[in-house]
């Protein structure tokens, strides 16, 4: 019963499953909670980071055993992590609009994949901690991106 709790939050509600890109899945799916939070309960930008730091515990908790009974160190299903990184992306928005959405999710895609440091070296940590924390770290980056661009480019 716990392996089935952890698989369904660590593959997301099955999006880790997706056959094609399962980490973009995750991404996508955060963001489209993401949209709805803010289109139909007015959640702030800040509140992203609260919703992402309310999941950390059970994402850590989820990845982890996943990864355990998989036996692997990040495998391609848990894509909870991606899910959190996404939001920390989106807590970086001066606004909430279709410019913004994209940016975060592309931003966010980018830093994921291209890992600059530290994000590659936080892949190192130890199990579920490791798993997330590269993912929060990319989505800070996004954050941090997308909270300069407004000085530079009319995002709102």
């Amino acid at each position: 019963m716990r392996l089935k709790l952890a698989n369904l939050i660590s593959t997301f509600f099955g999006c880790g499953y997706s056959r094609f890109a399962p980490g973009t899945a995750g991404s996508a799916a955060a963001l489209a909670i993401g949209i709805a939070l803010q289109k139909y309960a007015a959640m702030p930008s800040w509140g992203f980071l609260l919703l992402a730091g309310a999941a950390l515990l059970p994402a850590i908790w989820a990845a982890g055993a996943t990864a355990r009974s998989l036996k692997l160190k990040d495998p391609g299903c848990v894509v909870v992590d991606e899910v959190l990184g996404q939001w920390v992306a989106l807590s970086g928005a001066p606004v909430q609009n279709w410019k913004t959405y994209l940016a975060a999710f592309l931003l966010f895609r980018l830093f994921d994949i291209w890992k600059p440091a530290p994000v590659r070296q936080l892949e190192a940590l130890p199990g579920g901690i490791g798993i997330n924390a590269d993912d929060l770290m990319a989505g800070a980056y996004a954050a941090v991106v997308l909270f300069l661009a407004r000085m530079w480019f009319n995002l709102s």
